[in-house]
């Protein structure tokens, strides 16, 4: 069996653990940031990547939900963007200060990934999994499912199933 960049080739299943590692250790080969006509920066395939492919880790610090709140309102009154992605109802992921590239991966409509929480030695962690082919230069996005609030968030990603609003 061949392993190919966090994917498996063949039919014997390869371990969430072992496709982790396979993503990491290719990561600086896979993605990088650049500005995007979405909004602002977003994350760009270096390489083509097959469907299902492990791609990045989301990282940040890990918080508490109740925390999340203040911190959007000192993030807010800096003039910095917030960057923060529920994993479930006791954690949070801020990788606003402390987080990775994944962080500019855009909202799309019609996204080509799709994130993934997984138990993976002992931690919950959010990868981010291509859900077709991605081409070489071919920006990363995924569906952000933002719950549905009276202030509407207004969607950039000028895809064809465009809904107008990300929540």
């Amino acid at each position: 069996m061949k392993m190919i960049s966090g994917r498996f080739n063949g039919s014997v299943k390869e371990s969430l653990s072992s496709r982790f590692h396979s993503m990491r250790a290719l990561l600086r080969c896979t993605t990088v940031v650049q500005a995007s006509a979405i909004h602002g920066r977003g994350l760009f395939a270096l390489r083509g990547l097959e469907a299902g492919e492990m791609v990045i880790e989301y990282c940040g610090e890990l918080i508490r939900p109740v925390l999340t709140d203040a911190r959007e309102k000192l993030y807010e009154a800096k003039n910095i963007g917030c960057y923060m992605f529920k994993i479930d109802e006791l954690n949070v992921v801020d990788a606003t200060m402390k987080g990775n590239s994944a962080r500019f991966i855009n909202h799309s409509c019609e996204p080509n990934c799709y994130s993934r929480v997984c138990q993976i030695e002992g931690r919950k962690r959010i990868i981010i999994c291509t859900s077709r082919y991605i081409r070489r230069g071919e920006e990363l996005t995924y569906n952000y499912k933002f719950p549905i609030e009276e202030n509407k968030i207004i969607c950039r990603c000028q895809s064809k199933k465009c809904k107008g609003y990300m929540n």
